[in-house]
Parts: structure tokens; sequence; C-alpha cells
């Protein structure tokens, strides 16, 4: 989001309704929530009350009411991971990646994970997807096919050389059978481990588990690629050893073996207008060793950690189309949607109608693709669950001390409760004034942190 460099940039109304909102009696309290929400850019709004007793004697110990708050409204962060839509959850939810993907290279005594788990074999895989047709690039020979050497940053990069050749369609069907083809990818993956064990399908398990912690990002292009973290622990996951014989080298072998068998590949029926089509992954195939340290290779513990956290909270802004749904196709000129995005999104909706059970049309905004952004197998590291109660522990513990219950045992009181929705987001005054608390807090936050790092090198 742009913001005006002083108020005089600001039209009238936005003007007065910050001056309005900073000359409000509750504006310390106004900004203690927003504060609390991490400067959240669309909060929502609950009214209500809360009443903590005592379970044995039924003394009230506090007592709250939204009757006395700004506007009479409790505002909490709206929680969304899209960078696009709230800059500060999104930050929250790429720093709760960040301490997920890491714990399982690094290991997180907090969490049970030993840092033995750096001893294990780890890579870092790329799958992309196949060619839809030539766009312009910038190749290494400097000069794109379209006899232009291209600047980064051109609107142009991705877009197709000729869009009357373009299989836009394949493209969308590509990005939405993605996830079938992971977990093909993954099931294959197994199997390529067993035969260069010399080991059955049930021997691997009692003797090896496969994790991984990935992360969906969009070329250019509008295609889908997967970024991952494959690990090869023991049975019992991050806390036992790998058996004798796993070693990176067969990890990187079984997992080109897997991206490139018949198998993990999806035939898509033929329909009107449509061939059949046979999906499968590129022929890009990156993998790489992580290190522990680093040896003067960008592929660290603490690079890839920070890779994944940073796609996990995008999308498929990227490529120029939208972060929401589109209702209708005259969105598209209305929102001015460049014309390689719009194709791809029209492609969506025109395909719909032949494959009603892959639901293109309603994640025709993701040009097709309906999954998750970023997954993990079970036993990789810790959880986003586990991770999100650990700050609302904490902040349950910081409200308790507040109110003067640092002392009582939470399983000794009762808490009584009623919420009501009462809206969400912020007037134009206060959108400005709760991006600036929210930048405040990140650049305390950075501050802290290389403040941290210094520490650590002295």
């Amino acid at each position: 989001m742009t913001h005006p460099a002083t108020l005089a940039d600001l039209d009238p109304a936005t003007l007065g309704d910050l001056l309005k909102v900073a000359g409000a009696p509750g504006f310390d309290r106004w900004r203690d929530q927003v504060h609390r929400t991490g400067g959240c850019s669309d909060p929502i709004h609950l009214t209500g009350w809360s009443l903590t007793q005592d379970k044995t004697t039924g003394a009230t110990l506090h007592r709250y009411s939204t009757t006395d708050e700004p506007g009479a409204r409790l505002r909490i962060a709206c929680g969304n991971r899209r960078a696009s839509r709230c800059p500060s959850c999104a930050w929250t939810y790429a720093g709760d990646t960040f301490h997920l993907i890491r714990a399982g290279l690094a290991g997180d005594d907090r969490r049970d994970i030993p840092a033995t788990v750096r001893d294990h074999p780890r890579v870092f895989a790329t799958l992309t997807a196949p060619s839809f047709g030539p766009v312009h690039n910038r190749p290494d020979t400097g000069t794109c096919r379209c006899g232009t050497p291209h600047t980064p940053g051109e609107d142009v990069l991705g877009t197709a050389l000729d869009p009357t050749t373009y299989d836009y369609a394949g493209a969308v069907l590509f990005n939405n059978h993605a996830g079938q083809l992971w977990s093909r990818f993954t099931t294959r993956l197994r199997r390529e481990i067993a035969a260069r064990a010399g080991l059955t399908q049930r021997e691997l398990k009692e003797s090896c588990r496969v994790s991984f912690g990935k992360v969906a990002e969009f070329q250019k292009r509008g295609a889908i690629h997967f970024h991952a973290v494959i690990r090869l622990d023991g049975p019992a996951g991050p806390l036992s050893p790998p058996p004798h014989w796993a070693s990176t080298r067969l990890l990187t072998e079984a997992i080109r073996a897997a991206a490139r068998h018949p198998y993990t590949s999806l035939t898509v029926p033929a329909a009107a207008d449509q061939p059949a089509r046979a999906l499968r992954w590129g022929t890009q195939l990156d993998i790489r060793p992580i290190k522990a340290f680093g040896d003067g290779c960008d592929i660290t513990e603490q690079a890839v950690a920070s890779y994944v956290a940073k796609y996990a909270t995008k999308a498929a802004e990227n490529t120029g189309t939208l972060d929401r749904r589109i209702g209708n196709r005259e969105a598209l000129v209305l929102l001015d949607v460049p014309d390689h995005a719009a194709r791809l999104i029209t492609a969506c909706l025109d395909l719909d109608r032949l494959y009603p059970d892959r639901r293109l049309a309603a994640w025709a905004h993701m040009l097709g693709f309906r999954g998750h952004f970023s997954t993990k197998s079970r036993q990789y590291s810790t959880t986003l669950t586990a991770l999100r109660q650990a700050r609302a522990d904490y902040r349950a513990a910081q409200e308790r001390q507040a109110r003067g219950l640092a002392d009582t045992d939470p399983d000794s009181v009762l808490v009584l409760a009623s919420w009501q929705y009462a809206g969400h987001g912020h007037t134009p005054g206060e959108s400005l004034l709760a991006a600036s608390i929210a930048r405040d807090i990140q650049l305390n936050r950075e501050t802290a942190r290389e403040a941290l790092k210094g520490e650590q090198h002295e």
C-alpha cells in the first residue's frame, strides 16, 4: 500500500477523518487495540463481554465489556496470510512458517525436535511446470526470442510471444491438478527410495520416513511450481536417525526418478473442443543439498527457511491477476487485468463448464490453482497450530498478569463470554494510522533482530 508522504497530500475527507480519529477521547485505547493486532489493515470488530469467576466460590475475578471501548467494539487481527490483503498479518504468518521450516532443518528444543536432524539427508528441490508455449524472458544469451534484451521487471516478461498459439487451457489445467501431481510424486518417491535401498514398501516404513515442507510459487508466466525441503528420517521421524544406507545422493537420484516416472502424471480427458492432456512436471528440476552452516553457497538452513516463508504469503499477484474471486468476465476489463493474466482467467471460466468438478471458475483468480500454498508432512517438524497456540498462551499469561490473576491456576477459573460479529476494517483515516503503527512495529522487530544477530557474532 502506498501512503502519502505528508498530510498535505491527503484528500480533505481522509485528512478530516484522520484528525477526527486522532482527536477522539478514546484514541489512546484505539491505538492500543490496533497495536495489539500488529497494525492489522482489516481487523475484525466484535461486541460482547466476558466474565472470569472462581470455579469453587463463584466469586467474580474479572469482568470485561466492549461497552467502554472506542466505538463499543473490540478489534482483533484478521489473520489473512496474503501480503496483498494484510501485510501485518501476513508478516506474522511468514514468521510462523519460517520457524516451522527452520525447526525441521536445525531442530528446536522447545518443540522436541533435536538438533541431530541436521545430520539427516535433506535437499531443497524445485519442481516446475512444463512449457505451454514460448514467453518473453531473459535467457543467458541476454536476448529474448523476440529479439529484445529485456531488463528486469519489465511487464512483458512471462507473457506469451504469440497469444494465439499459447496453450492457456493447458496452463490452467496444470495449475488446477498441481496438488494431485505433488501427491503422486511423493508416493512414487517412497517407491524409488525403497527400490534403491533394496526394500519393500513395508520394510521402508519400518526403517525410514520421508518428510517434507513445501511452498507453491507462481512463475511470471502464471504457472505454479513447488519448492520443497525433502528430508530422510528414521522410523520415528526427526527423533530417530536415518538408516545407514540413506544419503543425500540416494535422495537426489530418487527425486529425479520420481519426477520423471509415468506414474507421476495425470490424464485430463477430452471434452468438446479440448483434447485429452497428459499433465506432468516440467523438464526443469532443481535439487540442491542444504548446508547446515554454509560453505559459501546460498542453500543454507536460514536461506531456505526465509525463502519458503517469503512465498507462503504470496499468491498469483505477480502475474497481474487479482487476489480475490472474480464475479464475471466484465471485471477483467473494469479492473484493468493485463492481457496474459486475463487470457488465463478466461480459460478458467471457459473450461468450467467442461470440467465442472474441477471448480475452475471459483479459482479463476488463482489461475486454476486450488491447493494450499504451504504444506508439510505430518512429522516434518512442529505445526502452525502449535506455534499459534504458543503465542496465544503467551498473550493469555500477559492478560492474567495485567488483571492481577498471574498467581491463579487457569484450571481453577471459569470464563463465561458472549461475542457478536460487528463488522471489519478501518475508516480511511484509521487505515493510515494503522499502517503507521504496523511500520513502527516491524521496524522495532527488525532492529531487535539485527541487535540479536550482532550479539551472536560477538
